[in-house]
Formats: C-alpha cells, sequence, structure tokens
C-alpha cells in the first residue's frame, strides 16, 4: 500500500528509489541521478512501494548478476507495477532489447544519459535514451556518504578486452574536463568530505583523449596544490600498461600524506599466452616489474588484484602459473572471479572451459588467496595506528576507518567519530576488515 503523498503548496512531490548493481560508476551515475532529482523538487524514498518512480541502475559484467537484475525486475513489474520504471546503466546500454523483453514498459537510459534523468521523468511516455556521449563539461555535487564520496573522473577505456562487455556499455574514453573535477573536489570538501574515491574504468588513462594529453598524474598533482583541507583521496583501478606510462610520477605524488598508499592494478592471468587471449597488453614480467616498483617504494601500501579464472584457453598449466603468481607477489587484496559468458564478446565465441573445471579452479586459489591474506592481516593485531573514520558500518554502533594504506577498520563507535582521525589499536583481524578500539582522538595534520 503506497502512503500517502506530499504537497507543497498544492502541487504533489512525486517520490523515487533508486536500486543500484554494480561497481563504483553504477554508484557515481545513481548519484548524478539522485542529485538531478532531488534538486528539482522530487523526495527520494527508501521504499518502492512507497515510489511514483523506480530507478534500477544495472551492471553487466557477469552473467550470476545480470540474472539477479532480471530476476529484480520481474519483482518490480509485479509487486510495483503502479510505479514509472526507470532501467538505467551497462545493462541497458549494452542489451536493451533483453531487458525491454522482460519489462516492455520501462524507459531506458545509458551511462552516458543519466544526466538526462529530468527529461525522462517528466516524460509521460516510454523514453529511450541509449546512445551519444556523456557531457564532461558538467559534473552534479555528487552525494555525501557520511564523509566520502565518489568521483569518476573518466569513462570507457582504450582496451578491447576479450571478455569485458563493459566496452559495449561505457563505450571508448572519455575523460572529465580538470576544472571541472577540481570544481566539484572543491565543493566537497567545503562540505566536510574526508575521503574522495576516484573511480573510472581505467583511471590510469585519464586524459589520453585531450589533445594535448593530459595525465593522471598531472590530475593528481593539481589538485593536492589547488585544493587545501583535510580530505585524503582514494585513486582508483588502474591497467598495468597504462600504470607502467605514469608511475614514476605518481609514486612521488603518493609521498603526499592525503593520498591513501592503495593500488588496485588488475593482473586477470599469471600466465602470458592466457594474457595474449584475453588481449591484455602487458606481460607477466611486466606486471611483476610494476608491482615490484611500487612495493619498493611503499612496503606497507595495500596492493589489489582481479584475476579471472577459466577463461576461454586456460589450461591447467596456466592456471598453475596463475596460483604460482598469486604465492609470490602475496597481494592484499584479490577480487576473484570465475569466468561468465557475456554476448557480443569475442570470449563468447571461443571454446569454453567446463564449469566443473572452473568450479574446482576457483575453489583451490581462493583458498591460498585467503590463506596468504589471512597471514598479512594477522600481522596487524596489537599494533597501534592512525586511522581516518569515515563511514558508518555495517553492524550496528560501528563505524568504519582506513589506515593510509586504506585497510579497512571497524570500530566501536558512532556520529561522533565520522570524519575524525582517531589513534586506533587493532585486536582482531578477519578476512574482511581489521577491528580496532579508539585509543584517542587526533588532529589531522595534512593540510
Amino acid at each position: 500500500m503506497k502512503a500517502s503523498k506530499l504537497y507543497i503548496e498544492g502541487e504533489i512531490l512525486k517520490k523515487y528509489y533508486i536500486e543500484t548493481f554494480g561497481c563504483a560508476l553504477s554508484e557515481f551515475d545513481s548519484s548524478t541521478m539522485d542529485s538531478i532529482l532531488s534538486q528539482n523538487g522530487y523526495v527520494k524514498t527508501e521504499y518502492p512501494n512507497d515510489a511514483d518512480i523506480i530507478i534500477v541502475n544495472t551492471c553487466a559484467v557477469r552473467l550470476d548478476t545480470e540474472a539477479k537484475i532480471m530476476k529484480r525486475l520481474n519483482e518490480i513489474k509485479n509487486y510495483y507495477g503502479n510505479a514509472r520504471l526507470i532501467v538505467s546503466g551497462c545493462l541497458a546500454k549494452a542489451r536493451p532489447s533483453f531487458i525491454s523483453r522482460v519489462v516492455p514498459n520501462a524507459s531506458l537510459v545509458s551511462p552516458q544519459n543519466s544526466t538526462k534523468i529530468l527529461d525522462v521523468v517528466k516524460s509521460e511516455n516510454k523514453v529511450v535514451l541509449i546512445e551519444g556521449n556523456r557531457d564532461t563539461d558538467f559534473m552534479p555535487t555528487p552525494p555525501i556518504e557520511d564523509s566520502v564520496a565518489t568521483i569518476m573522473i573518466e569513462e570507457g577505456c582504450v582496451d578491447n578486452c576479450s571478455f569485458c562487455i563493459t566496452k559495449l556499455a561505457r563505450q571508448t574514453l572519455k575523460s572529465y574536463k580538470p576544472r571541472v573535477i577540481l570544481d566539484t573536489i572543491k565543493k566537497l570538501v567545503e562540505k566536510g568530505v574526508k575521503e574522495i574515491r576516484l573511480t573510472g574504468q581505467d583511471i590510469a588513462a585519464y586524459g589520453l583523449d585531450f589533445n594535448p594529453k593530459f595525465r593522471l598524474d598531472e590530475l593528481i598533482n593539481i589538485i593536492l596544490d589547488k585544493i587545501k583541507g583535510e580530505y585524503r583521496i582514494r585513486i582508483g583501478m588502474m591497467t598495468p600498461d597504462k600504470s607502467i606510462e605514469i608511475i614514476d610520477n605518481l609514486l612521488e605524488l603518493y609521498k603526499d600524506e592525503r593520498i591513501f598508499k592503495f593500488f588496485h592494478i588488475p593482473v586477470q592471468s599469471g600466465d602470458n599466452n592466457m594474457l595474449k587471449i584475453m588481449n591484455r597488453n602487458y606481460s607477466i614480467e611486466e606486471y611483476k616489474y610494476l608491482h615490484n616498483k611500487i612495493k619498493s617504494k611503499y612496503p606497507n601500501s595495500l596492493f589489489a588484484t582481479d584475476i579471472i579464472v577459466g577463461h576461454p584457453g586456460e589450461n591447467e598449466e596456466a592456471f598453475q602459473n596463475t596460483v604460482k603468481l598469486v604465492k609470490e607477489l602475496r597481494f592484499e587484496r584479490v577480487y576473484l572471479a570465475q569466468y561468465s559468458i557475456r554476448p557480443r564478446t569475442k570470449a563468447a565465441s571461443m571454446e569454453q572451459v567446463p564449469e566443473v573445471i572452473k568450479k574446482k579452479r576457483s575453489l583451490m586459489l581462493n583458498k591460498v588467496i585467503k590463506e596468504i591474506e589471512e597471514e598479512i592481516y594477522k600481522n596487524y593485531i596489537g599494533k597501534t595506528y592512525e586511522v581516518l573514520i569515515t563511514t558508518h558500518g555495517f553492524r550496528e554502533n560501528y563505524v568504519v576507518g582506513r589506515l593510509n594504506n586504506y585497510f579497512p577498520v571497524a570500530i566501536k563507535g558512532g556520529d561522533e567519530l565520522i570524519g575524525k582521525m582517531a589513534l586506533v589499536r587493532i585486536n582482531k583481524a578477519t578476512y574482511f576488515d581489521l577491528r580496532g578500539e579508539v585509543i584517542e582522538e587526533l588532529k589531522v595534520k595534512y593540510m
């Protein structure tokens, strides 16, 4: 049953509900739509049964995620059929016909058109906006979650990986102008944001589409120089080949206390032949060189990577090479995924690895990863660190802070700790985070 309508001066205020699937890019697009609607008189609700407009912002990267989204769309159609349904995001762009078969009346909005959400909700008819490029001259100030904000600095990439459907959805590289990024960060810092997450499909490719080129290291340098204040930057995912091009300059910039010593650089496989099949533009030797360069400079940094198990062409030798690489480099965090077929990708037409083998390899590698990571995390127990506390935790009466290398620390506490720097003693380590207690609050040292 719908709640009563809201009125201002006789006008009905429409309520909207946003449900988001996927990565930080999806979250950024959701925050963009959220910001635009809230600034134009629409009221956000946390419950779909209370909404006049339901927006499902989708992800296309994996088959199991797509299945969850389709199940959810059917539920919305069956239970909240009176609401206006809008399907946005990567799946709307990559598989529009598929979505329209499931929810024929839904409007479709590609990621590039998220800034046009107002036009869509105002229309009385079904709207399909899946063509066109992103407007990188305009960035609504994203909503702040506790003291954290996420900013997309680029969309798309310059590569063509065999397994990736995201390329179809996010298209080729499109970077936001530096002045737009600077203006947005300045506004966020003035509002009290302490953690700024820079995200993109491959932020190491940032600025390659400019003439003349303007690289990520130059952007970071300007941000640190022009924007004073108590904040920290988390630099998002970078491909290995683009990272190598700018790594020396980046590592110099990482000396600044305002940058988390965090690196997310996907390797995908530990086998050179597999990297060629995947159409990845680097070798294992180059990846090791990059890893060593980073760890030599920042030995306590958090180095995260992505690995795909069971991609077409992966034989037992290739898989064992991946296991060997994980044991050798001892990543602090590994995002492991079983390969899943995505339509209209090169890998979809290749001979597939049987599901039973994919599952077996995934379980085997996951065991190795957990053993390594748990060994690493246990080294933090009993020690004291400076922690920037930025968000509420999943558990009641807990907040989450970050070490200077971005390791998450769960701390018992409430609103009074959000945005504060504290000295924290680590008492416990789990596979997901560290657990600690506040010894004393500190003044933020970086400005």
